[in-house]
């Protein structure tokens, strides 16, 4: 991993660095003082910002310049080298930004420039009085934040029914399972946050009906909120399956941070695991079980873990790297039944657990829009604006099933970053800025050592075209239909996989206005 943050490496930029020492590059990695800064040139034009993205400390030198913005390697964070703000989830703090003035054929960085402020573009005056939103995850999160960042004065409320606020779900089956995140990082904002943005966040607060007519949304509890605009951003629920013994204390589902915490506390007096699933979420937990020192079974009913989603060559080359680590698959099985301590398994086999993980997906939750009457079909259905067939109600997230007009097709994608990005998107199109959806899906995955990042949506495909070696963990691995390529699969490649994203990103928009 490169070196960012606070660093004494590279020019001096006070003391001005050359236009020639850019290279062939549009950026430049020096220091102000002790902090890191990038100078990123954006045609004739060159801007200062920091050089550390604010989601995970990310090295934005590695990053990309793509027109006037800065994108970073990681996680695909993007912000204004102008403003410094930041456009994209997952980051949401902005970047500090320095003076440039060019001198003699030299470039020099002078002092720091004031915090850029995200309503000056923006006429408030037609803001609706109360915006509602029902659900607490990364869509509910970023709609709120980027509301008030747009200065949205009006009464702001979320209603979810988590017991926490908003907080990282990623690291759920990443490193706070594995023990090596603490708890304290895992909230997206603390708790003055919200008190102080004046968002009234309702937590254990589930929201019964919706009444479109009469603009109310009223919880079990009784209380009646009203609205001038909704969004739901319900997202999504465990497939819950019906296997005796799936109601034992050992048994559990991972989707919200009680969840980790009660999977934790299991682990804390277990020696085995089985996990039934071998999607994401299972080989991560597998993964993070194992740094706990448990035994660990992943049963599958697959021939081959990720094949229908990353291909047979990359599903085989991950399941080695579990194997490595001393996972055991069970393939072409399932789960017949749960005892105490063992799960027996449909090939007949028995397997010690002490704990067990049902890991098979979850369905969207759209059992609330479809008693409100609202337009569902395996999902609830939204406009590229992410707007339903009921005005002034939007969805977001792992429940929204968008109009994607890059590729003519409805899409419902159950990605952390895109649910932020179509809950700040949602957000906009509330206060009437009229943005169509169209970034590109992206998500990253964490197996041991070894990171995964995918660009794109490939439900099928014609070709699989491997650039690279896998066992050097150094490769792209290109998903083709019909002549083009719509997915990437990356390792030990972040450069590669943002300039795919910024490439697919670009086509898209050329499409969405042809």
């Amino acid at each position: 991993m490169a070196s960012h943050g606070n660093q004494d490496s590279g020019p001096d930029l006070e003391q001005g660095v050359s236009l020639s020492d850019f290279g062939s590059e549009n950026r430049l990695l020096g220091r102000v003082g002790k902090k890191a800064v990038v100078l990123a040139r954006a045609g004739d034009e060159i801007f200062a910002v920091g050089a550390t993205c604010t989601h995970y400390s990310g090295p934005l030198g590695e990053g990309i310049v793509v027109g006037d913005t800065i994108r970073c390697p990681w996680h695909h964070a993007c912000f204004s080298l102008r403003s410094g703000e930041a456009l994209s989830a997952p980051a949401f703090d902005p970047l500090p930004r320095w003076k440039v003035e060019q001198r003699d054929g030299k470039v020099f960085v002078t002092e720091k420039l004031a915090k850029g402020d995200g309503a000056a573009s923006r006429d408030t005056g037609r803001d609706p009085r109360r915006i509602v939103i029902v659900g607490g995850g990364a869509a509910g999160f970023a709609a709120a934040e980027m509301l008030r960042r747009r200065g949205y004065g009006g009464d702001l409320t979320m209603l979810s029914s988590d017991e926490d606020a908003p907080y990282d779900r990623p690291n759920l089956s990443k490193d706070y399972l594995a023990g090596t995140a603490e708890e304290a990082w895992m909230p997206l904002r603390s708790d003055d946050f919200y008190a102080d943005s004046k968002i009234g966040l309702h937590l254990r607060t589930t929201v019964s009906d919706i009444d479109t007519q009469a603009r109310v949304v009223t919880t079990q509890d009784g209380q009646s909120f009203p609205f001038d605009r909704l969004l739901l951003a319900t997202g999504a629920e465990p497939v819950r399956l019906k296997i005796p013994g799936a109601e034992r204390p050992h048994v559990f589902t991972l989707r919200s941070m009680a969840d980790s915490r009660a999977i934790i506390e299991q682990a804390g007096k277990s020696k085995s695991a089985v996990i039934l699933g071998a999607g994401f979420i299972g080989l991560e937990a597998a993964a993070a079980l194992r740094e706990r020192g448990l035994s660990v079974h992943v049963v599958t009913q697959d021939t081959q873990p990720f094949e229908k989603v990353l291909g047979p060559d990359l599903g085989n080359f991950i399941r080695t790297i579990h194997e490595e680590h001393g996972v055991t698959f069970h393939l072409n099985a399932t789960i017949a039944s749960i005892q105490e301590r063992s799960v027996l398994l449909s090939n007949g086999r028995e397997v010690d657990a002490d704990l067990v993980i049902i890991g098979v997906g979850v369905r969207p939750r759209v059992t609330l829009a479809e008693k409100a009457g609202i337009a569902t079909d395996r999902g609830i259905l939204v406009d590229e604006y992410l707007e339903t067939d009921k005005t002034g109600i939007f969805a977001a997230g792992d429940a929204a099933r968008w109009h994607d007009l890059t590729s003519g097709e409805r899409r419902r994608v159950e990605h952390w970053v895109i649910a932020e990005r179509q809950g700040q998107a949602a957000a906009e199109n509330m206060l009437g800025l009229r943005r169509p959806f169209l970034d590109v899906p992206f998500f990253w995955s964490a197996h041991y050592d070894m990171t995964i990042r995918y660009v794109g949506h490939a439900t099928s495909w014609d070709r699989i075209e491997i650039d690279g070696s896998l066992a050097a963990r150094d490769c792209m691995v290109g998903y083709k239909k019909d002549g083009h390529v719509v997915a990437v699969a990356a390792i030990g490649r972040d450069l590669q996989a943002l300039d795919c994203e910024a490439s697919m990103e670009a086509e898209g928009r050329r499409r969405a206005v042809s």
